[in-house]
């Protein structure tokens, strides 16, 4: 399998970009989008003067617990700046949702609760609902990751969209909006305690 059939099969349809799309991102913003990968794992990140975005995570199954999600992490980290991802909320009946989330919580990511992210998908035309998780060396305030989340939306998940969908998705301030007074609970404070053998 190469790298996008390993991320089609593991990534709902409506959170996947195209391969066109992708290539068109290594290719056309190689300076900005990077894939990183060997036979078990795809990592495929946005770098940006001051922040990182990942866009997919892969680790194989045979390998999970090894730390090669940690070590992938770790290296993002080692640049300094802020790392930001999308991820769905926990989905108790999707055992991996919630493995994703504590994977996230170990390496010390926070959830953006005041950032709503909304967007239709292309594919499905359903409306897709995630929640923004972030890393930052300095404690960076949630309006800051908000800015870099429309940043990185506008050159990145909606790069040449019409061109490659026939259609476009929607305008940033459709599908973000910043709201101290979201009523969310934090994702990753709310996972359940697992429980004690």
């Amino acid at each position: 399998m190469n790298w996008y059939e390993k991320l089609n099969k593991y990534f709902p349809v409506e959170e996947m970009k195209s391969r066109e799309h992708m290539e068109m991102l290594l290719k056309e913003k190689g300076d900005v989008y990077r894939k990183d990968e060997s036979e078990n794992h795809v990592l495929m990140y946005a770098e940006f003067d001051s922040f990182i975005f990942i866009d997919y995570v892969w680790v194989s199954t045979k390998t999970r617990g090894q730390g090669i999600g940690h070590q992938l992490i770790e290296k993002l980290k080692a640049k300094g700046k802020p790392i930001i991802l999308e991820v769905e909320p926990v989905d108790y009946d999707d055992t991996d949702t919630e493995k994703r989330l504590r994977f996230y919580q170990k390496e010390g990511f926070e959830h953006a609760q005041s950032i709503g992210y909304s967007r239709r998908s292309l594919a499905t035309n359903e409306m897709n609902h995630m929640e923004i998780l972030y890393w930052s060396p300095e404690h960076e305030p949630e309006e800051s990751i908000y800015e870099k989340m429309k940043k990185m939306y506008e050159s990145i998940h909606t790069y040449k969209d019409k061109e490659l969908y026939g259609k476009s998705y929607q305008p940033v301030e459709e599908v973000l909006t910043l709201d101290e007074d979201r009523e969310m609970e934090d994702i990753l404070n709310a996972l359940e305690e697992p429980e004690k053998a």
